[in-house]
């Protein structure tokens, strides 16, 4: 890749870079086990660059927890679907850095609890039944526990999970509690 020659796109992309390095150092040690002397390190800046770019540790972490917004479009099953493909898969480091640190530190917390109210809501609203808040969340508490135990417990039966098992069984299981009026 060229280097950015303008001193704004510099700039910019040596922000990018520790940026990068922080959801990863994030995503691995979480908010207290990471420091701004790793993120340099791993950026290959000089600590001070960190701080100035972002301020302190804590503005960094804000920013690096920051996940990108999901639509349910037309068709839930399809998006379930995709969503437990990039569940499944491995994980962005702005995911993997929520996820580690959401029972630790407040304001990961509090992204953690928009992101997923945001998402009960919005597959929420795709359904007419009286409990679609209830079904909502239970799906989206399902995915949730299954990022957790594929991507940190690193359950057993989840770690080698193929394609036809995700298929057979994983989707089917994520869709039927939607699936009201086909059980009735």
């Amino acid at each position: 890749m060229d280097e950015p020659k303008t001193r704004a796109a510099r700039r910019a992309a040596t922000a990018q870079r520790i940026l990068e390095a922080a959801q990863a150092e994030f995503g691995e040690h979480g908010r207290e086990g990471t420091t701004v002397r790793a993120i340099a390190h791993r950026a290959k800046v000089d600590p001070s660059l960190v701080i100035q770019h972002y301020g302190s540790k804590n503005d960094l972490f804000a920013i690096a927890i920051q996940l990108p917004g999901e639509s349910t479009g037309d068709n839930v099953a399809e998006h379930l679907a995709d969503v437990l493909d990039v569940r499944l898969a491995e994980l962005p480091p702005e995911t993997r850095a929520l996820v580690r640190s959401m029972l630790t530190t407040p304001e990961a917390t509090k992204a953690m609890r928009d992101f997923l109210n945001e998402r009960v809501t919005n597959l929420a609203r795709t359904s007419d039944h009286d409990d679609a808040d209830l079904e909502a969340a239970l799906t989206v508490s399902s995915i949730l526990g299954l990022t957790i135990a594929r991507h940190f417990l690193k359950l057993d039966a989840l770690a080698e999970i193929s394609e036809p098992q995700i298929e057979t069984t994983v989707r089917p299981w994520l869709t039927a509690a939607l699936d009201r009026d086909a059980r009735a």
